[in-house]
């Protein structure tokens, strides 16, 4: 090393980094909250309550009677994909009185996961709805509970009747990598989705 000369020229500038904001809804106990949890590099933020039974009239638990806590405004983690990436996640709540909170937490949204339960599949049709109405790309995500008969990815997406350029990808909402790979999905569905927009504009 040269008296005198500093290191400087060898630093190089940190990268910009980018943030960009998903979505993860789906029907009442889907997993959202888990799938955010398991991701979250921080601790994730939950507003979660415990069911009663004066809200039993109202709260359809039918296939998911052994859950005891409800999401009554959202969830929020962050993952950071790479050195210049970082997802912010917001868990939407999935019961329908509750629903009054998805175009605030959709405002800026880049994309959105939309969890299912084959148990349960007509519970994430609002989901899908929702974003297919709003232009908002979306990756659906089969959650695979313990127990749950497995489909083919094109048996799911018939009986939603997506368009073909919709990814299905099955997870576990409780392992962080396979949680991880239905973000990765979504980012490259939505970048994809705006380039093919823009090229047709």
């Amino acid at each position: 090393m040269v008296f005198g000369r500093t290191d400087r020229a060898r630093r190089r500038p940190a990268a910009p980094v980018t943030t960009l904001k998903l979505l993860v809804a789906g029907g009442f106990g889907v997993g959202k909250t888990t799938l955010v949890g398991s991701v979250s590099e921080i601790r994730p933020l939950r507003t979660e309550e415990l069911l009663t039974e004066a809200g039993r009239p109202v709260d359809d638990i039918a296939g998911v009677e052994g859950k005891t806590t409800t999401t009554v405004a959202m969830d929020f983690g962050r993952i950071t994909l790479r050195e210049d990436l970082v997802l912010y996640l917001f868990g939407t709540p999935g019961q329908d009185r509750f629903w009054f909170l998805w175009d605030e937490l959709a405002q800026g949204a880049l994309g959105a996961v939309v969890l299912a339960d084959t148990r349960r599949l007509e519970d994430c049709f609002a989901a899908v709805d929702y974003f297919e109405r709003r232009g908002i790309p979306f990756t659906l995500a089969v959650n695979l509970f313990d127990g749950a008969a497995r489909y083919p990815e094109e048996a799911v997406r018939d009986a939603l009747d997506l368009d073909p350029e919709v990814p299905v990808v099955l997870c576990d909402a409780r392992e962080r990598e396979s949680a991880k790979e239905v973000l990765v999905s979504v980012v490259e569905h939505a970048l994809a989705s705006g380039m093919a927009r823009r090229a047709a504009g």
